[in-house]
């Protein structure tokens, strides 16, 4: 059947996947996080830190970017499960491994990873294949958003209950899409259960972005070019919090990358320091 049809994933989520394993790799102690699981999953080969995109001095922002946003996350997800929040769904959630790295919070959850059909497929047969399986509380929902599929009416079939509060969350995904699709996704979550939490990252345009970080960024475009995955959209801060407001959310804060950097690298002695021009939206129904 063409929906079991095995795709590896994008470059970006290996990228992603290989930036976390490399800051627990060549960055010393204390980790902003941990994880070697999502290399596990690629298998790369024994020369992965060769690549160009693995460059050890030149990506060390964008590393750091990736490891602090994912902290970011995992902090986020903690808080509400204290707070008796028992759904997270993970919007294009790629080579995400908080399943199987923090097994006993997550346990306490029902996780939704929601991703292509394609994509979804070579995941499953992985994880099985190393030995993590699929626990019942873990649900990979594929979704085919070329073919428009509607991704809620898919989460209520995979057992997501729409009247009860939930995080939503979804990292690297708003630069691939349509301001129009953004804003449609957004509508969306809006209209779940009071008290849900979306947290929601976005490009900042280059004019915002720092002068030491503007290279890197134009880098990283040129990259996703290269590679048919073009950026298509950038936000303002108050370009995106207007569009959560517009969407119905009844409150949205602005989440600075820089303040990611003050809370997760302030006392470190090796220079290591995300990039700017990545931001967060945090939103609540």
């Amino acid at each position: 059947m063409a929906h079991e049809q095995i795709q590896a994933p994008d470059n970006t989520a290996v990228r992603t996947a290989l930036w976390r394993a490399m800051h627990l790799q060549v960055d010393p102690p204390p980790h902003v996080i941990e994880d070697q699981i999502g290399l596990q999953l690629v298998a790369p080969g024994d020369d992965w830190r060769a690549r160009p995109d693995m460059d050890q001095q030149a990506t060390s922002g964008f590393r750091a970017a990736i490891v602090a946003r994912a902290r970011f996350i995992e902090d986020l997800i903690a808080e509400q499960a204290d707070r008796g929040v028992t759904q997270y769904v993970i919007l294009g959630a790629g080579l995400d491994t908080f399943a199987q790295r923090k097994p006993e919070l997550a346990s306490r959850l029902r996780i939704f990873e929601v991703d292509q059909p394609g994509t979804q497929a070579w995941k499953r047969h992985r994880l099985v294949e190393l030995g993590y399986g699929i626990p019942d509380w873990l649900h990979l929902v594929p979704v085919d958003f070329e073919a428009s599929e509607d991704w809620l009416k898919k989460l209520a079939t995979a057992g997501f209950d729409p009247g009860r509060p939930a995080v939503i969350v979804s990292t690297g995904v708003t630069m691939y899409l349509t301001k129009d699709a953004t804003a449609a996704t957004l509508r969306q979550i809006a209209g779940l259960a009071p008290s849900s939490t979306l947290a929601m990252t976005f490009l900042l345009p280059t004019e915002l972005v720092d002068d030491a970080d503007r290279s890197g960024l134009r880098a990283s475009e040129e990259g996703a070019r290269a590679s048919e995955t073009p950026f298509i959209s950038f936000y303002t801060p108050q370009e995106m919090l207007a569009l959560a407001r517009e969407s119905g959310f009844k409150d949205a804060r602005h989440v600075p990358g820089t303040s990611l950097a003050e809370r997760y690298f302030a006392d470190r002695t090796d220079g290591l320091r995300p990039s700017s021009g990545e931001n967060l939206l945090l939103a609540t129904t």
